[in-house]
Protein backbone atom coordinates (compact mmCIF):
# COMPACT_ATOMS: atom_id res chain seq x y z
CA UNK A 1 0.00 0.00 0.00
CA UNK A 2 2.84 2.73 1.07
CA UNK A 3 4.79 1.49 -2.61
CA UNK A 4 1.47 2.59 -4.31
CA UNK A 5 0.62 5.31 -2.31
CA UNK A 6 3.68 6.47 -2.51
CA UNK A 7 4.08 6.48 -6.62
CA UNK A 8 0.54 8.03 -6.83
CA UNK A 9 1.95 10.97 -5.28
CA UNK A 10 5.16 11.32 -6.98
CA UNK A 11 3.80 11.33 -10.25
CA UNK A 12 1.19 13.76 -9.08
CA UNK A 13 3.69 16.11 -7.47
CA UNK A 14 6.18 16.48 -10.09
CA UNK A 15 8.60 14.24 -12.09
CA UNK A 16 10.10 11.66 -9.77
CA UNK A 17 13.70 12.23 -10.59
CA UNK A 18 13.16 15.40 -9.84
CA UNK A 19 12.59 14.85 -5.76
CA UNK A 20 14.97 15.37 -3.47
CA UNK A 21 16.16 11.74 -1.76
CA UNK A 22 15.56 13.08 1.26
CA UNK A 23 12.06 14.39 0.40
CA UNK A 24 11.42 11.01 -0.74
CA UNK A 25 12.56 9.59 2.37
CA UNK A 26 9.95 11.77 4.56
CA UNK A 27 6.97 11.02 2.49
CA UNK A 28 8.50 7.22 2.61
CA UNK A 29 8.45 7.88 6.36
CA UNK A 30 5.10 9.32 6.94
CA UNK A 31 3.33 6.53 4.62
CA UNK A 32 5.05 4.15 6.80
CA UNK A 33 3.93 5.45 10.12
CA UNK A 34 0.46 6.43 9.21
CA UNK A 35 -0.19 2.80 8.20
CA UNK A 36 1.29 1.05 11.21
CA UNK A 37 -0.92 3.36 13.17
CA UNK A 38 -3.83 2.58 11.47
CA UNK A 39 -3.01 -1.18 11.71
CA UNK A 40 -3.01 -0.87 15.54
CA UNK A 41 -5.76 0.90 16.32
CA UNK A 42 -8.16 -1.20 14.26
CA UNK A 43 -5.90 -4.10 16.51
CA UNK A 44 -7.66 -2.09 19.56
CA UNK A 45 -11.01 -3.69 18.64
CA UNK A 46 -9.42 -7.37 18.56
CA UNK A 47 -8.78 -6.73 22.47
CA UNK A 48 -10.50 -8.37 25.15
CA UNK A 49 -12.70 -6.01 27.11
CA UNK A 50 -12.30 -7.45 30.40
CA UNK A 51 -9.12 -8.12 32.39
CA UNK A 52 -6.81 -5.54 33.15
CA UNK A 53 -3.15 -6.34 32.11
CA UNK A 54 -3.05 -8.03 28.42
CA UNK A 55 -3.98 -4.71 26.63
CA UNK A 56 -1.56 -2.14 28.31
CA UNK A 57 1.74 -3.32 26.08
CA UNK A 58 -0.03 -3.10 22.84
CA UNK A 59 -2.16 0.22 24.07
CA UNK A 60 1.57 1.54 24.60
CA UNK A 61 2.66 0.51 20.86
CA UNK A 62 -0.16 2.20 19.75
CA UNK A 63 0.43 5.14 21.22
CA UNK A 64 4.37 5.08 20.98
CA UNK A 65 3.58 4.92 17.03
CA UNK A 66 1.19 7.45 17.03
CA UNK A 67 3.28 10.22 18.88
CA UNK A 68 5.92 9.87 16.39
CA UNK A 69 3.67 10.33 13.66
CA UNK A 70 2.04 13.17 15.19
CA UNK A 71 5.38 15.23 15.85
CA UNK A 72 6.55 14.16 12.26
CA UNK A 73 3.81 15.54 10.34
CA UNK A 74 4.51 18.84 12.50
CA UNK A 75 8.37 18.71 11.70
CA UNK A 76 7.82 17.89 8.27
CA UNK A 77 4.13 19.84 7.08
CA UNK A 78 5.98 22.05 4.44
CA UNK A 79 7.58 18.83 2.28
CA UNK A 80 4.23 16.64 2.96
CA UNK A 81 1.76 19.51 1.58
CA UNK A 82 3.96 19.55 -1.42
CA UNK A 83 5.07 16.12 -1.87
CA UNK A 84 2.08 13.91 -0.37
CA UNK A 85 -1.05 16.63 -0.40
CA UNK A 86 -1.24 16.49 2.97
CA UNK A 87 -4.97 17.89 3.42
CA UNK A 88 -6.14 19.55 7.14
CA UNK A 89 -8.84 16.50 7.52
CA UNK A 90 -5.71 14.16 7.60
CA UNK A 91 -4.09 15.84 10.54
CA UNK A 92 -7.64 16.47 12.14
CA UNK A 93 -8.38 12.53 11.57
CA UNK A 94 -4.70 12.11 13.49
CA UNK A 95 -5.60 13.90 16.37
CA UNK A 96 -8.67 12.33 16.73
CA UNK A 97 -7.56 9.02 17.12
CA UNK A 98 -5.14 10.30 19.90
CA UNK A 99 -8.42 12.10 21.76
CA UNK A 100 -10.38 8.33 21.18
CA UNK A 101 -6.93 7.00 22.13
CA UNK A 102 -6.85 8.78 25.56
CA UNK A 103 -10.74 8.31 25.62
CA UNK A 104 -10.09 4.36 25.49
CA UNK A 105 -7.48 4.30 28.02
CA UNK A 106 -10.06 6.53 30.69
CA UNK A 107 -12.11 3.25 29.93
CA UNK A 108 -9.91 1.14 31.01
CA UNK A 109 -8.23 2.51 33.80
CA UNK A 110 -11.16 5.01 35.20
CA UNK A 111 -8.22 7.22 35.61
CA UNK A 112 -10.07 11.07 34.94
CA UNK A 113 -6.76 12.61 34.05
CA UNK A 114 -7.01 10.68 30.77
CA UNK A 115 -10.30 12.44 29.96
CA UNK A 116 -8.75 15.99 30.13
CA UNK A 117 -6.00 14.95 27.58
CA UNK A 118 -9.02 13.65 24.90
CA UNK A 119 -10.20 17.34 25.68
CA UNK A 120 -7.23 18.83 24.34
CA UNK A 121 -6.93 16.75 21.04
CA UNK A 122 -10.95 17.05 20.54
CA UNK A 123 -10.56 21.12 21.19
CA UNK A 124 -7.08 21.63 19.14
CA UNK A 125 -9.32 20.17 15.78
CA UNK A 126 -12.23 22.03 16.34
CA UNK A 127 -10.18 25.43 17.15
CA UNK A 128 -7.64 24.51 14.34
CA UNK A 129 -10.42 23.88 12.08
CA UNK A 130 -9.11 20.57 10.76
CA UNK A 131 -12.23 19.64 9.48
CA UNK A 132 -13.73 23.08 7.82
CA UNK A 133 -12.73 21.99 4.36
CA UNK A 134 -14.63 18.31 4.77
CA UNK A 135 -17.93 19.89 3.35
CA UNK A 136 -16.29 21.16 -0.27
CA UNK A 137 -15.62 17.87 -0.95
CA UNK A 138 -17.92 15.15 -2.97
CA UNK A 139 -17.01 12.14 -0.27
CA UNK A 140 -19.80 11.49 2.08
CA UNK A 141 -17.97 9.06 4.51
CA UNK A 142 -15.81 12.09 4.72
CA UNK A 143 -18.55 14.30 6.16
CA UNK A 144 -19.67 11.36 8.66
CA UNK A 145 -16.07 11.04 9.77
CA UNK A 146 -16.39 14.50 11.19
CA UNK A 147 -20.04 13.86 12.76
CA UNK A 148 -18.40 11.37 14.59
CA UNK A 149 -15.78 13.79 15.58
CA UNK A 150 -18.40 15.94 16.89
CA UNK A 151 -20.37 12.94 18.60
CA UNK A 152 -16.97 12.18 20.28
CA UNK A 153 -16.39 15.23 21.50
CA UNK A 154 -19.36 15.57 23.01
CA UNK A 155 -19.29 12.81 24.91
CA UNK A 156 -16.10 13.69 26.05
CA UNK A 157 -17.27 17.22 27.31
CA UNK A 158 -20.39 15.34 29.41
CA UNK A 159 -18.23 13.16 31.38
CA UNK A 160 -15.60 16.42 32.14
CA UNK A 161 -19.38 18.63 32.92
CA UNK A 162 -18.66 20.79 30.38
CA UNK A 163 -22.32 21.62 29.51
CA UNK A 164 -21.25 25.09 27.73
CA UNK A 165 -19.20 23.48 25.58
CA UNK A 166 -21.43 20.69 25.12
CA UNK A 167 -24.16 23.15 23.61
CA UNK A 168 -22.16 24.81 21.40
CA UNK A 169 -20.69 21.19 20.14
CA UNK A 170 -24.67 20.33 19.85
CA UNK A 171 -25.47 23.28 18.05
CA UNK A 172 -22.74 23.12 15.71
CA UNK A 173 -23.28 19.24 15.10
CA UNK A 174 -27.13 19.76 14.32
CA UNK A 175 -25.63 22.57 11.52
CA UNK A 176 -23.29 19.92 9.83
CA UNK A 177 -26.39 16.95 9.81
CA UNK A 178 -28.40 19.53 8.27
CA UNK A 179 -26.09 20.13 5.57
CA UNK A 180 -24.64 16.66 4.83
CA UNK A 181 -28.62 15.58 4.57
CA UNK A 182 -29.21 18.15 2.12
CA UNK A 183 -26.04 17.48 -0.20
CA UNK A 184 -26.48 13.90 0.23
CA UNK A 185 -29.09 11.51 0.18
CA UNK A 186 -28.47 8.97 2.98
CA UNK A 187 -30.44 6.58 4.99
CA UNK A 188 -28.30 7.64 8.18
CA UNK A 189 -30.56 10.69 8.36
CA UNK A 190 -33.10 9.84 11.06
CA UNK A 191 -29.98 8.30 13.15
CA UNK A 192 -28.32 11.18 13.26
CA UNK A 193 -31.41 13.16 14.09
CA UNK A 194 -31.58 10.61 16.93
CA UNK A 195 -28.32 11.00 18.26
CA UNK A 196 -29.15 15.03 18.69
CA UNK A 197 -32.38 14.67 20.47
CA UNK A 198 -30.53 11.56 22.94
CA UNK A 199 -27.73 14.32 23.99
CA UNK A 200 -30.39 17.29 24.03
CA UNK A 201 -32.23 14.96 26.90
CA UNK A 202 -28.98 14.05 28.42
CA UNK A 203 -28.23 17.56 29.23
CA UNK A 204 -31.77 18.48 30.41
CA UNK A 205 -31.96 15.71 32.65
CA UNK A 206 -30.97 17.29 35.93
CA UNK A 207 -34.21 17.91 37.39
CA UNK A 208 -32.99 21.19 39.51
CA UNK A 209 -30.97 24.10 37.90
CA UNK A 210 -28.78 26.24 39.93
CA UNK A 211 -28.25 30.14 38.98
CA UNK A 212 -25.69 32.01 39.34
CA UNK A 213 -26.91 36.18 39.87
CA UNK A 214 -27.29 36.94 36.36
CA UNK A 215 -29.45 33.72 35.74
CA UNK A 216 -26.34 31.30 33.73
CA UNK A 217 -26.91 27.96 35.15
CA UNK A 218 -23.65 26.75 37.19
CA UNK A 219 -21.97 23.78 36.30
CA UNK A 220 -21.91 21.40 39.45
CA UNK A 221 -19.32 18.48 39.68
CA UNK A 222 -20.60 15.17 41.62
CA UNK A 223 -17.22 13.70 41.65
CA UNK A 224 -15.66 13.04 44.52
CA UNK A 225 -13.36 16.11 45.92
CA UNK A 226 -11.04 16.70 48.87
CA UNK A 227 -14.19 17.81 51.12
CA UNK A 228 -16.22 15.52 49.70
CA UNK A 229 -16.44 11.97 52.29
CA UNK A 230 -16.55 12.81 55.85
CA UNK A 231 -13.60 12.04 57.54
CA UNK A 232 -12.63 9.59 59.94
CA UNK A 233 -12.24 10.66 63.28
CA UNK A 234 -10.30 9.70 65.95
CA UNK A 235 -12.16 6.21 67.86
CA UNK A 236 -13.82 5.42 64.67
CA UNK A 237 -13.13 1.66 64.55
CA UNK A 238 -13.23 0.79 60.83
CA UNK A 239 -12.22 -2.13 58.29
CA UNK A 240 -9.22 -1.22 55.60
CA UNK A 241 -11.18 -2.55 52.64
CA UNK A 242 -10.55 -0.57 50.17
CA UNK A 243 -12.88 -0.49 46.90
CA UNK A 244 -11.05 -1.43 43.62
CA UNK A 245 -13.47 -2.77 41.21
CA UNK A 246 -16.97 -1.48 40.14
CA UNK A 247 -19.66 -3.04 37.07
CA UNK A 248 -21.42 -0.35 36.52
CA UNK A 249 -24.62 -2.01 34.54
CA UNK A 250 -27.88 0.00 32.84
CA UNK A 251 -30.62 -2.22 31.55
CA UNK A 252 -33.28 -0.03 32.40
CA UNK A 253 -36.32 0.45 29.47
CA UNK A 254 -36.93 4.12 28.18
CA UNK A 255 -34.25 5.98 30.12
CA UNK A 256 -32.34 9.05 28.77
CA UNK A 257 -29.20 7.57 27.23
CA UNK A 258 -26.57 8.90 25.11
CA UNK A 259 -23.65 6.62 23.41
CA UNK A 260 -24.14 3.46 25.75
CA UNK A 261 -24.45 5.53 28.75
CA UNK A 262 -27.86 5.33 30.69
CA UNK A 263 -28.01 8.68 33.23
CA UNK A 264 -27.98 5.97 35.93
CA UNK A 265 -24.58 5.03 34.69
CA UNK A 266 -23.55 8.31 34.28
CA UNK A 267 -24.27 9.38 37.57
CA UNK A 268 -22.99 6.41 39.53
CA UNK A 269 -19.59 6.67 37.41
CA UNK A 270 -18.78 10.15 38.21
CA UNK A 271 -19.89 8.72 42.11
CA UNK A 272 -17.00 6.24 42.06
CA UNK A 273 -14.57 8.68 40.69
CA UNK A 274 -12.47 11.75 42.04
CA UNK A 275 -12.32 15.26 40.27
CA UNK A 276 -10.05 14.92 37.42
CA UNK A 277 -6.39 16.06 37.66
CA UNK A 278 -4.33 17.67 34.35
CA UNK A 279 -1.58 15.30 33.36
CA UNK A 280 1.70 16.94 33.25
CA UNK A 281 2.63 16.35 29.72
CA UNK A 282 1.11 16.99 26.44
CA UNK A 283 1.33 13.59 25.16
CA UNK A 284 2.85 11.38 28.10
CA UNK A 285 1.87 7.82 27.26
CA UNK A 286 -0.13 6.27 29.79
CA UNK A 287 0.81 3.58 32.20
CA UNK A 288 4.37 4.28 31.10
CA UNK A 289 5.45 6.57 34.10
CA UNK A 290 8.47 5.59 36.22
CA UNK A 291 7.88 3.12 38.84
CA UNK A 292 9.81 5.34 41.49
CA UNK A 293 6.93 8.12 41.10
CA UNK A 294 4.41 7.67 43.93
CA UNK A 295 1.09 8.91 43.62
CA UNK A 296 0.22 11.76 45.72
CA UNK A 297 -3.40 9.93 45.76
CA UNK A 298 -5.08 6.51 45.59
CA UNK A 299 -6.35 5.79 42.08
CA UNK A 300 -10.31 5.87 41.27
CA UNK A 301 -11.98 2.07 41.34
CA UNK A 302 -11.63 0.51 38.41
CA UNK A 303 -14.88 0.17 35.95
CA UNK A 304 -16.70 -1.42 33.74
CA UNK A 305 -19.85 0.41 31.95
CA UNK A 306 -22.26 -2.43 30.53
CA UNK A 307 -25.11 -0.99 28.82
CA UNK A 308 -28.08 -4.01 28.32
CA UNK A 309 -26.02 -6.59 28.67
CA UNK A 310 -26.89 -10.09 28.22
CA UNK A 311 -26.71 -12.63 31.70
CA UNK A 312 -23.37 -14.30 29.64
CA UNK A 313 -21.54 -10.96 29.49
CA UNK A 314 -22.54 -9.95 32.58
CA UNK A 315 -21.36 -13.19 33.89
CA UNK A 316 -18.05 -12.79 31.85
CA UNK A 317 -17.30 -9.29 33.26
CA UNK A 318 -18.39 -10.45 36.72
CA UNK A 319 -16.08 -13.23 36.90
CA UNK A 320 -12.92 -10.95 35.07
CA UNK A 321 -12.75 -8.49 38.14
CA UNK A 322 -13.75 -11.35 41.10
CA UNK A 323 -10.49 -13.32 39.49
CA UNK A 324 -8.14 -9.97 39.82
CA UNK A 325 -9.26 -8.24 42.62
CA UNK A 326 -6.56 -7.75 44.75
CA UNK A 327 -6.47 -8.78 48.42
CA UNK A 328 -8.34 -6.84 50.91
CA UNK A 329 -10.08 -5.25 48.05
CA UNK A 330 -13.87 -4.73 47.57
CA UNK A 331 -15.72 -5.62 44.03
CA UNK A 332 -19.06 -3.30 43.80
CA UNK A 333 -22.26 -3.62 41.60
CA UNK A 334 -24.76 -1.44 40.71
CA UNK A 335 -27.73 -2.82 38.87
CA UNK A 336 -29.89 0.24 37.50
CA UNK A 337 -32.57 -2.48 35.61
CA UNK A 338 -36.22 -3.44 34.90
CA UNK A 339 -37.36 -5.49 37.40
CA UNK A 340 -38.63 -9.15 36.77
CA UNK A 341 -41.10 -10.27 38.97
CA UNK A 342 -41.54 -14.06 39.29
CA UNK A 343 -44.66 -15.55 37.82
CA UNK A 344 -46.16 -18.26 39.90
CA UNK A 345 -46.00 -19.23 43.10
CA UNK A 346 -43.20 -20.69 44.61
CA UNK A 347 -43.34 -23.38 47.08
CA UNK A 348 -40.02 -22.62 48.57
CA UNK A 349 -38.28 -19.60 49.14
CA UNK A 350 -34.92 -19.76 47.79
CA UNK A 351 -32.25 -17.29 45.98
CA UNK A 352 -34.11 -17.92 42.60
CA UNK A 353 -37.65 -17.60 43.40
CA UNK A 354 -38.65 -13.68 44.02
CA UNK A 355 -37.24 -12.59 40.26
CA UNK A 356 -34.25 -10.32 40.06
CA UNK A 357 -33.34 -7.37 37.34
CA UNK A 358 -33.32 -7.92 33.81
CA UNK A 359 -30.27 -8.70 31.28
CA UNK A 360 -30.84 -7.92 27.40
CA UNK A 361 -32.30 -10.64 25.50
CA UNK A 362 -33.61 -10.79 21.49
CA UNK A 363 -37.04 -11.07 22.74
CA UNK A 364 -39.73 -8.58 23.11
CA UNK A 365 -40.68 -7.35 26.48
CA UNK A 366 -44.05 -7.13 27.14
CA UNK A 367 -45.63 -4.65 29.27
CA UNK A 368 -42.63 -2.95 30.20
CA UNK A 369 -41.79 -4.56 33.66
CA UNK A 370 -43.11 -7.93 33.44
CA UNK A 371 -41.68 -11.08 31.18
CA UNK A 372 -44.08 -14.14 30.10
CA UNK A 373 -42.67 -17.09 30.24
CA UNK A 374 -44.28 -20.38 28.12
CA UNK A 375 -44.00 -22.52 31.53
CA UNK A 376 -44.51 -21.21 34.98
CA UNK A 377 -42.53 -23.97 36.46
CA UNK A 378 -39.48 -22.70 35.24
CA UNK A 379 -37.01 -19.90 36.16
CA UNK A 380 -36.60 -16.08 34.29
CA UNK A 381 -34.03 -16.97 32.32
CA UNK A 382 -32.89 -13.26 31.25
CA UNK A 383 -32.25 -12.49 34.66
CA UNK A 384 -29.66 -11.91 37.22
CA UNK A 385 -31.43 -13.45 39.92
CA UNK A 386 -30.00 -12.68 43.98
CA UNK A 387 -28.55 -16.61 43.40
CA UNK A 388 -26.64 -15.61 40.29
CA UNK A 389 -24.26 -13.69 42.40
CA UNK A 390 -23.44 -16.11 45.56
CA UNK A 391 -20.21 -17.40 44.03
CA UNK A 392 -19.11 -13.91 43.91
CA UNK A 393 -19.49 -13.60 47.63
CA UNK A 394 -16.23 -15.65 48.69
CA UNK A 395 -15.08 -12.09 48.87
CA UNK A 396 -15.99 -8.60 50.16
CA UNK A 397 -19.25 -7.40 47.53
CA UNK A 398 -20.78 -4.22 48.01
CA UNK A 399 -24.11 -4.27 45.78
CA UNK A 400 -26.64 -1.64 44.58
CA UNK A 401 -29.56 -2.53 43.51
CA UNK A 402 -32.31 0.42 41.78
CA UNK A 403 -35.02 -1.38 40.47
CA UNK A 404 -38.77 -2.09 40.68
CA UNK A 405 -37.82 -5.40 42.20
CA UNK A 406 -35.11 -4.64 44.31
CA UNK A 407 -36.22 -6.28 47.25
CA UNK A 408 -35.81 -9.58 45.56
CA UNK A 409 -32.36 -8.94 46.96
CA UNK A 410 -32.98 -8.56 50.23
CA UNK A 411 -33.28 -12.54 50.83
CA UNK A 412 -29.53 -13.07 50.08
CA UNK A 413 -27.39 -15.10 52.76
CA UNK A 414 -23.94 -14.51 53.40
CA UNK A 415 -22.80 -17.97 52.88
CA UNK A 416 -18.90 -17.36 53.11
CA UNK A 417 -18.53 -14.80 56.20
CA UNK A 418 -17.00 -12.13 53.71
CA UNK A 419 -18.41 -8.58 54.18
CA UNK A 420 -21.57 -8.20 52.36
CA UNK A 421 -23.96 -5.30 52.11
CA UNK A 422 -26.43 -5.02 49.27
CA UNK A 423 -28.28 -1.04 49.20
CA UNK A 424 -31.53 -1.39 47.81
CA UNK A 425 -33.72 1.39 45.91
CA UNK A 426 -37.43 1.83 47.19
CA UNK A 427 -39.74 -0.19 44.60
CA UNK A 428 -41.95 2.21 43.72
CA UNK A 429 -42.54 5.89 44.79
CA UNK A 430 -45.87 8.00 45.42
CA UNK A 431 -47.79 8.91 42.74
CA UNK A 432 -48.02 12.68 44.36
CA UNK A 433 -44.37 12.67 42.98
CA UNK A 434 -43.91 13.79 39.12
CA UNK A 435 -42.44 10.78 37.15
CA UNK A 436 -38.85 11.34 36.04
CA UNK A 437 -38.11 8.08 36.11
CA UNK A 438 -37.19 9.00 32.19
CA UNK A 439 -34.67 11.22 33.18
CA UNK A 440 -33.03 8.89 35.85
CA UNK A 441 -33.96 7.44 39.33
CA UNK A 442 -34.55 9.60 42.00
CA UNK A 443 -32.67 6.57 43.80
CA UNK A 444 -29.58 6.95 42.12
CA UNK A 445 -29.60 11.21 42.16
CA UNK A 446 -29.52 10.86 46.05
CA UNK A 447 -26.61 8.61 45.91
CA UNK A 448 -24.77 10.98 42.97
CA UNK A 449 -26.13 14.55 44.03
CA UNK A 450 -28.46 14.19 47.15
CA UNK A 451 -29.05 18.15 47.76
CA UNK A 452 -30.76 17.78 43.99
CA UNK A 453 -32.77 15.14 45.37
CA UNK A 454 -33.24 16.47 48.42
CA UNK A 455 -34.68 19.97 46.45
CA UNK A 456 -36.94 17.79 43.94
CA UNK A 457 -38.65 15.76 46.69
CA UNK A 458 -38.98 19.20 48.48
CA UNK A 459 -40.42 20.63 45.05
CA UNK A 460 -37.83 23.56 44.36
CA UNK A 461 -36.78 23.43 40.62
CA UNK A 462 -34.01 26.51 40.85
CA UNK A 463 -32.12 27.68 43.49
CA UNK A 464 -29.44 30.83 43.85
CA UNK A 465 -25.67 29.61 43.92
CA UNK A 466 -25.33 31.30 47.65
CA UNK A 467 -28.21 29.60 48.92
CA UNK A 468 -27.09 25.98 47.41
CA UNK A 469 -23.28 26.35 48.79
CA UNK A 470 -24.85 27.17 52.22
CA UNK A 471 -26.83 24.00 51.94
CA UNK A 472 -23.92 21.78 51.04
CA UNK A 473 -21.95 23.05 53.75
CA UNK A 474 -24.85 21.87 56.50
CA UNK A 475 -25.02 18.55 54.50
CA UNK A 476 -21.49 17.95 54.61
CA UNK A 477 -22.43 18.32 58.67
CA UNK A 478 -25.10 16.12 57.92
CA UNK A 479 -22.89 13.74 56.64
CA UNK A 480 -20.41 13.63 59.77
CA UNK A 481 -23.17 13.34 61.95
CA UNK A 482 -24.44 10.23 59.73
CA UNK A 483 -20.52 8.29 60.22
CA UNK A 484 -20.44 9.52 64.11
CA UNK A 485 -23.99 7.53 63.96
CA UNK A 486 -22.72 4.69 61.79
CA UNK A 487 -19.24 4.29 64.25
CA UNK A 488 -20.78 4.55 67.35
CA UNK A 489 -24.11 2.00 66.83
CA UNK A 490 -24.15 -1.11 69.08
CA UNK A 491 -26.43 -2.98 67.34
CA UNK A 492 -25.08 -2.11 63.57
CA UNK A 493 -23.92 -5.74 61.26
CA UNK A 494 -20.26 -5.51 61.02
CA UNK A 495 -20.37 -5.46 57.43
CA UNK A 496 -21.18 -1.54 57.05
CA UNK A 497 -18.31 -1.08 59.27
CA UNK A 498 -15.75 -3.29 57.40
CA UNK A 499 -16.78 -1.37 53.90
CA UNK A 500 -16.92 2.01 56.26
CA UNK A 501 -12.82 2.95 55.24
CA UNK A 502 -12.87 3.14 52.07
CA UNK A 503 -14.00 7.09 51.10
CA UNK A 504 -16.05 6.25 48.22
CA UNK A 505 -17.79 3.47 50.25
CA UNK A 506 -17.89 5.54 52.89
CA UNK A 507 -19.81 8.49 50.90
CA UNK A 508 -22.09 5.91 49.30
CA UNK A 509 -23.45 5.00 52.76
CA UNK A 510 -24.37 8.01 54.37
CA UNK A 511 -25.87 9.37 50.93
CA UNK A 512 -28.16 5.85 51.25
CA UNK A 513 -28.58 7.07 55.33
CA UNK A 514 -29.86 10.74 54.26
CA UNK A 515 -31.61 9.67 51.54
CA UNK A 516 -33.96 6.57 53.38
CA UNK A 517 -33.87 9.16 56.15
CA UNK A 518 -34.90 12.12 54.08
CA UNK A 519 -38.04 9.69 52.40
CA UNK A 520 -39.21 7.90 55.61
CA UNK A 521 -40.11 11.79 56.72
CA UNK A 522 -41.57 13.15 53.96
CA UNK A 523 -45.24 14.02 54.41
CA UNK A 524 -46.03 11.80 50.44
CA UNK A 525 -43.59 8.82 51.13
CA UNK A 526 -46.11 6.68 53.61
CA UNK A 527 -46.43 3.37 52.54
CA UNK A 528 -43.44 0.68 53.23
CA UNK A 529 -42.60 -0.04 49.13
CA UNK A 530 -41.83 4.04 49.16
CA UNK A 531 -38.51 3.12 51.37
CA UNK A 532 -34.76 2.18 50.53
CA UNK A 533 -34.08 -1.18 51.98
CA UNK A 534 -30.64 -2.87 52.55
CA UNK A 535 -29.07 -6.37 53.29
CA UNK A 536 -28.39 -6.53 56.33
CA UNK A 537 -30.91 -4.66 57.64
CA UNK A 538 -30.01 -1.25 59.56
CA UNK A 539 -30.63 -0.55 63.16
CA UNK A 540 -33.37 2.01 62.57
CA UNK A 541 -33.67 3.94 65.58
CA UNK A 542 -29.86 4.20 65.62
CA UNK A 543 -29.85 5.63 62.18
CA UNK A 544 -32.49 6.54 59.41
CA UNK A 545 -34.85 7.13 62.56
CA UNK A 546 -32.55 8.75 64.89
CA UNK A 547 -34.10 11.68 65.99
CA UNK A 548 -30.44 13.84 66.22
CA UNK A 549 -30.38 12.77 62.35
CA UNK A 550 -34.42 14.04 61.85
CA UNK A 551 -33.60 17.30 63.18
CA UNK A 552 -30.88 18.23 60.70
CA UNK A 553 -33.07 17.33 57.75
CA UNK A 554 -36.04 19.58 59.05
CA UNK A 555 -33.00 22.30 59.87
CA UNK A 556 -32.54 22.10 55.99
CA UNK A 557 -36.12 22.08 55.02
CA UNK A 558 -36.02 25.12 56.96
CA UNK A 559 -32.95 26.76 55.58
CA UNK A 560 -34.80 25.80 52.15
CA UNK A 561 -38.25 27.61 53.76
CA UNK A 562 -39.67 23.86 52.79
CA UNK A 563 -40.08 22.38 56.36
CA UNK A 564 -43.82 21.81 55.69
CA UNK A 565 -43.26 19.04 53.19
CA UNK A 566 -42.01 16.88 56.02
CA UNK A 567 -43.54 15.75 59.25
CA UNK A 568 -42.01 16.88 62.57
CA UNK A 569 -42.95 14.00 64.85
CA UNK A 570 -42.11 11.24 62.89
CA UNK A 571 -41.45 8.73 65.66
CA UNK A 572 -45.11 9.38 66.30
CA UNK A 573 -45.83 7.89 63.32
CA UNK A 574 -44.42 4.34 63.18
Amino acid sequence: RTEFALKEIMSSGGAEDDIPQAERKTVTDFCYLLDKSKQLFNGLRDLPQYGQKQWQSYFGRTFDVYTKLWKFQQQHRQVLDNRYGLKRWQIGEIASKIGQLYYHYYLRTSETSYLNEAFSFYSAIRQRSYYSQVNKEDRPELVVKKLRYYARFIVVCLLLNKMDVVKDLVKELSDEIEDYTHRFNTEDQVEWNLVLQEVAAFIEADPVMVLNDDNTIVITSNRLSETGAPLLEQGMIVGQLALADALIIGNCNNQVKFSELTIDMFRMLQALEREPMNLASQMNKPGMQESTEKPTRRENPHKYLLYKPTFSQLYTFLAASFKELPANSVLLIYLSATGVFPSGRSDSEGPYDFGGVLTNSNRDIINGDAIHKRNQSYKEMHCLHPGDLYPFTRKPLFIIVDSSNSVAYKNFTNLFGQPLVCLLSPTAYPKALQDQSQRGSLFTLFLNNPLMAFLFVSGLSSMRRGLWEKCQDYLRKINRDIAQLLTHSRSIDQSFLQFFGDEFLRLLLTRFIFCSATMRMHKIFRETRNYPESYPQLPRDETVENPHLQKHILELASILDVRNVFLENTLDDY
